[in-house]
């Protein structure tokens, strides 16, 4: 059988996609871009001296954006953990473990369990940043990351991604117990040699199964507390896999021709919009489903449900709408998928809050 094949995206700079892409994206390229300094206005001689004064205050300005070489290059080793990118993970995390704990679980094993799983997912990122630097050299939202460019050296960065993961493991092996640290370094593994190596590069059900990397969390914070697998973190475990391909294939619709360029076969690059979308649409019905499971199999209160339905009432709402656009013909920018994605943000921070709520009802 024939695989799918890519399509191109268009060479001419009017078809280059320049609109920013989601909050956490925006964030993590934020702390690599390279702001330049604003320069003094230079202004002539005879100027009144409010005119001086306000020059000055321009140049005063400017000169506190200059970056030294040491803040420049601490910025850039953070820039390869995607910090923002990990705020979901950790949101998956923690709320579990007031689930767990039937309320407020003890701090100083809250803190070992953030950090350490922090760690982990920073390390699979840097691994990520590594192996992806070409990709990200020819993607235009990509390209301002550290390893494109080589503002870190590959050795430097793998030794960072290694000393991360060696770090993470410990602490969570140590501080909480060794299931959870076994669970956060199988994740890091899955990363980086199942998604990053084999399947980002060859499938478009890249996001699909690449995304079992992130449905860990859930079942590391419930570890942390109990020192065992249940029922509640194997349902949370599938809300997150079932969540994370229409929340990724809206960005990909967004940036279906940067991806292109960058050779990811992404379900939207080798499929028309309409396809796309309807499999968002069945992916995001399984997930509220999902979601809804967690009710009886935990014994939930009222207000999980609640939660759940509204939030995800929405979803589904965002879903179908994104369907409709997409069989009237818009594409791109055009077909508005980034308020899917963002709201799909916010449905699974709220499912997540809800979660660690709960159990402090009476």
């Amino acid at each position: 059988m024939r695989g799918p094949v890519l399509r191109r995206a268009p060479s001419h700079p009017k078809d280059t996609v320049t609109h920013n892409t989601s909050r956490p994206l925006r964030a993590s390229e934020a702390l690599t871009a390279d702001r330049g300094v604003a320069g003094a206005s230079g202004a002539a001689g005879s100027a009144g001296s409010e005119r001086g004064e306000g020059a000055g205050r321009s140049r005063h300005r400017g000169s506190r954006k200059v970056k030294t070489p040491a803040r420049a290059k601490f910025e850039a080793y953070v820039a390869l953990t995607k910090p923002r990118v990990i705020e979901l993970l950790l949101v998956a995390t923690l709320p579990v473990m007031f689930l767990a704990s039937g309320g407020v679980p003890d701090w100083r094993l809250a803190l070992v369990t953030l950090v350490g799983g922090f760690l982990e997912a920073a390390s699979a990122n840097a691994f990520n940043c590594v192996i992806d630097a070409d990709i990200d050299e020819r993607m235009r939202r990509t390209r301002r990351r550290p390893m494109p460019r080589h503002v870190v050296a590959t050795r430097n960065a793998l030794v960072f991604a290694v000393a991360l993961g060696v770090v993470g493991a410990l602490l969570l092996g140590l501080g909480a117990n060794w299931l959870s640290a076994g669970l956060a370094v199988a994740a890091n593994l899955f990363y980086v040699f199942i998604y990053s190596l084999v399947l980002k590069r060859r499938t478009w059900q890249n996001t699909i199964w690449g995304g079992i990397a992130g449905c860990f969390p859930p079942l590391i914070g419930w570890t942390a507390v109990t020192g065992r697998v249940g029922w509640e973190p194997l349902v949370l475990f599938l809300l997150v896999f079932f969540w994370t391909p229409p929340h990724t294939w809206a960005l990909g619709l967004r940036y279906r021709e940067d991806y292109a360029a960058g050779g990811v076969p992404m379900l939207p690059v080798v499929r028309e919009a309409p396809a796309v979308c309807v499999q968002i649409l069945v992916y995001s019905v399984l997930t509220v489903a999902t979601s809804l499971v967690l009710w009886p199999v935990a014994q939930m209160n009222w207000l999980y449900p609640a939660v759940c339905a509204v939030a995800g009432a929405i979803f589904l709402w965002e879903a179908v709408q994104l369907l409709r656009r997409a069989r009237a013909g818009l594409r791109d920018a055009q077909l508005k998928p980034m308020r899917l994605f963002h709201w799909s943000n916010t449905y699974l921070s709220l499912v997540f809050l809800a979660i660690a709520v709960d159990p402090l009802l009476p």
